[in-house]
């Protein structure tokens, strides 16, 4: 296995325990993306299991296909949750409650490690291939 396939398979890896980290939390509650979204959480797990054998099988067409795939849900999943923790009491009639309990909702660590897992494989499929190293015999 190739260093760039190495540091792609750590992503790749990173994502995948970060779907199981808590992504935000209220009060005491913690949500992981299983609890806000399971079919999401799926798909984001299967398509870092798919990169993850795209870099065991040295196939780097794959993986890069799967590590813009990734950084374009997880950006997606953030666009999507900043829009629901701003209306997610909505539907108490005062105004100032749901606004007060809108602001309780706070993003948690796991985005930091999807992010990082994200990066991290895509930084390993821009490292470039291995070029032969020439030796030459002396003879004495």
């Amino acid at each position: 296995m190739r260093i760039s396939s190495l540091i792609s398979f750590v992503g790749f890896a990173i994502v995948l325990v970060a779907t199981f980290c808590p992504l935000a939390h209220f009060l005491a509650a913690q949500r992981t993306i299983y609890q806000v979204n399971q079919p999401y959480g799926i798909v984001l797990l299967l398509i870092s299991v798919i990169g993850i054998i795209g870099c065991v099988f040295s196939n780097q067409g794959v993986a890069r296909l799967m590590v813009w795939l990734i950084l374009a849900l997880i950006a997606l999943l953030f666009i999507a949750a900043l829009f629901k923790m701003n209306s997610y009491f909505n539907f108490i009639p005062f105004h100032l409650w749901s606004k007060a309990l809108n602001s309780k909702i706070r993003f948690s660590w796991g985005w930091y490690t999807m992010c990082a897992g994200g990066i991290i494989a895509l930084l390993g499929t821009f490292a470039k291939k291995p070029t032969a190293i020439k030796t030459t015999a002396k003879t004495d």
